[in-house]
């Protein structure tokens, strides 16, 4: 029974079990049984709202994902599809979107007529490089035949535009000089096309000349109608590779215009990369190396040991030392000197490092729909790739130490890669390259 002192308040009676009447303890294990219950749903609404929270967290998320990876792919995929010059170039722009001012323009000759794809892709290629870069063309051809092409592939348009606005001249030529035929050609066909476009070099009409034929007969026209540099003994050819880095390329030369060279070759070799290094691909101060079987100053053959003493005591170099093949495309050197004969090997074996890579790949995917899927994802990539490690998508080699501009396209070169060599011809004509190869004839030279 409940106590009758009315000061037992109501909380004793009921933390005092044997006092409690039935009736309470009842209550209380009512309560506490629902309590329990009430906890439990209560918990469980909570989390249940949390999730609900969690869950549309999520699928605002999702939604902004997408819209993401939308906005993503678009900023990726516009360049590739719409702008693949800027791909293979790098991180270098070009004038597109800019109004090009025609005080701007340079006269650059073109042979039309040079290369497995000429007049046609030469033609394409030139006309989009008057649109993208501030250049003037003569294009030197056999007229009947760049008209015919142009009908074919609906060029007509744009050619006629080009002329009347003043960005295109075509200049006539006799027979062109085949890809099969002796570089001494060149003496016997006078108005072939690769010889017009060199006089027009040399009478100042044009700055740069630029042809994708055969590269024995440039190398052999650019000295009888231009002249080597006084000072210069053999004239090199200077190709672009890649690296690590796709805007900053290496220099090597020569990679095929002197098959024996001796050091003094060497030697000049270097000073006229130096030269290009500094002025066209705008590096202060080009790290030069001297190509070697080992990185150590008594490696290499009787050629290789006295041309790093050369380089080694000149002045005007910032000679790094011995580069062994390995280091060719690290990234370590901005000019790379070696003879013609091992230039060219290298060269060689370096166009067929991506198609190779490519067929490697592929055979590496798995079978099936897995291979297929994984093959469809990769495929864009794969072709980049390649592309970046072939020499001839960056336009073109210099033929270094005659006396003018001349850029040596690849025989296969299509309207891509024509405008990659222009903008190559524009960058040497525009940076003052000849200036500084004059300051060097006045140096004396080395005999060895």
């Amino acid at each position: 029974m409940v106590p009758k002192d009315p000061d037992n308040s109501l909380a004793e009676v009921l933390r005092n079990k044997t006092n409690r009447p039935k009736a309470i303890r009842r209550l209380v294990i009512w309560y506490r049984r629902n309590s329990a219950v009430t906890s439990i749903v209560d918990s469980a609404a909570t989390r249940a709202s949390a999730a609900g929270n969690v869950a549309g967290t999520v699928v605002s998320s999702a939604g902004n994902v997408v819209t993401n990876a939308g906005s993503i792919a678009g900023n990726v995929l516009q360049p590739l599809v719409f702008d693949p010059l800027r791909r293979l170039q790098g991180s270098e722009t070009s004038s597109e979107g800019k109004k090009i001012n025609s005080g701007d323009r340079l006269w650059v000759a073109v042979d039309g007529m040079g290369g497995d794809q000429a007049p046609g892709a030469i033609l394409d290629g030139c006309l989009q490089a008057i649109e993208r870069l501030p250049l003037r063309i003569k294009f030197v051809g056999e007229l009947e035949k760049i008209l015919e092409v142009a009908n074919e592939l609906d060029l007509s348009e744009e050619l006629e535009h080009a002329q009347k606005s003043g960005n295109l001249e075509l200049v006539p030529s006799g027979d062109s000089v085949g890809m099969d035929e002796e570089a001494t050609v060149v003496r016997r066909k006078r108005d072939a096309s690769i010889n017009i476009a060199m006089d027009l070099v040399k009478k100042g009409e044009a700055l740069a000349i630029y042809s994708a034929g055969n590269s024995g007969a440039m190398m052999a026209a650019a000295i009888f109608r231009l002249g080597r540099l006084k000072g210069i003994d053999r004239p090199a050819i200077g190709a672009l590779f890649p690296t690590k880095d796709p805007a900053q390329p290496v220099l090597v030369l020569d990679v095929g215009a002197n098959m024996d060279c001796k050091p003094a070759y060497l030697h000049q070799f270097a000073l006229l990369g130096n030269i290009y290094s500094r002025d066209v691909l705008q590096v202060s101060q080009p790290r030069v190396g001297l190509l070697n079987i080992g990185e150590e100053e008594c490696k290499g053959n009787e050629l290789a040991l006295s041309t790093f003493g050369l380089l080694r005591n000149e002045s005007r170099l910032n000679f790094e030392g011995n580069c062994e093949g390995r280091d060719v495309l690290s990234g370590d050197f901005d000019v790379v000197v070696c003879d013609g004969f091992t230039g060219n090997v290298l060269l060689k074996f370096l166009e067929s490092v991506g198609s190779v890579l490519l067929d490697v790949l592929r055979a590496e995917l798995p079978r099936g729909r897995r291979g297929k899927v994984g093959s469809a994802f990769l495929r864009s990539n794969l072709k980049r790739i390649k592309k970046r490690l072939d020499h001839a998508e960056h336009g073109g080699a210099l033929l270094l130490g005659v006396n003018g501009i001349c850029v040596i396209g690849h025989g296969s070169s299509k309207s891509l890669s024509v405008v990659s060599a222009l903008r190559l011809a524009h960058s040497a004509a525009s940076h003052g390259v000849m200036d500084d190869l004059a300051q060097l004839q006045k140096t004396s030279t080395v005999t060895v």
